[in-house]
């Protein structure tokens, strides 16, 4: 067990004390080739000032000199891929497979690892054996030294079933559950008024995701700023920030926002984002 390098790697997420932020570019392993990431490498080049980027491990071989000099992003690798993530092929079982070692991560160049947890999928043997894969990754995680963020995904039907306090409690539960099995940080869905709870619940620090492309610049910002109201460390943000017309000036104003607390309409205005 070695909590030093553990504490080594995740400042690299948190400069200076501050709040990070991670722009996701793993849509393609449940996606296919979605806008913004048809050229990977050329998209990557454009988030040279995000904290981490998260991509599925073999695209780290794609992205030149990203990740290389003193003030690079940190490399964020998923380790494992759910079927609930496929969400163009309607999957809705959330099974999930382990696709690499944290070992193997390290060899790539990792200096964070990501797994997804989905639980409450309507079948016990398949939430035991999704609970089975992560406690693995926790374990591995651990003997090496590495950070892992635990990615709280819930079941894609269950979002329509579950009214928004119940969302919320599964969130909260599903959150304290991932920490309790090793996770370090943590990915997870906005929930409203009281994400304050899921944040304080966690007692590691909480990423807000930034889900689907929003229509206008700043409504992305203000949910950047309401999560990190709520209590998050930062956000990890994929579409809203790769589908942007202007990739490197929205994760600027992004980092504005996140880092420094800016007012997220003052500072669309001083960007000239759309």
């Amino acid at each position: 067990m070695n909590s030093r390098a553990k504490d080594i790697r995740m400042s690299r997420l948190f400069g200076e004390g501050k709040n990070a932020v991670i722009v996701a570019t793993d849509h393609g392993q449940t996606f296919g080739p979605v806008e913004g990431l048809v050229n990977f490498p050329k998209a990557v080049a454009k988030l040279k000032t995000a904290d981490g980027i998260l991509m599925a491990p073999f695209m780290s071989t794609m992205t030149g000199d990203l990740f290389c000099g003193k003030n690079a992003p940190a490399m964020v690798l998923r380790l494992n891929w759910c079927t609930g993530l496929a969400l163009p092929w309607g999957y809705w079982q959330a099974r999930t497979v382990q696709m690499m070692t944290v070992e193997e991560a390290l060899a790539l160049g990792a200096d964070v690892v990501l797994a997804n947890l989905s639980l409450q999928t309507g079948d016990e043997a398949n939430d035991a054996a999704n609970a089975a894969v992560f406690g693995r990754i926790a374990a591995e995680k651990e003997r090496l030294g590495v950070p892992l963020i635990g990615e709280v995904f819930p079941p894609d039907p269950m979002r329509s079933k579950l009214t928004p306090d119940e969302w919320h409690v599964h969130i909260r539960t599903v959150v304290r559950i991932a920490v309790e099995m090793g996770a370090d940080m943590i990915k997870t869905y906005y929930t409203g008024d009281k994400w304050h709870e899921v944040c304080e619940g966690a007692q590691v620090p909480v990423f807000g995701l930034g889900s689907e492309k929003t229509p206008c610049s700043v409504d992305a910002l203000r949910l950047a700023a309401a999560q990190v109201q709520a209590g998050a460390r930062g956000v990890v943000f994929g579409r809203n920030v790769i589908q942007h017309s202007q990739p490197d000036r929205f994760l600027a104003a992004l980092r504005d926002v996140v880092k420094d607390g800016a007012d997220p309409l003052e500072t669309v205005q001083r960007y000239g984002l759309d």
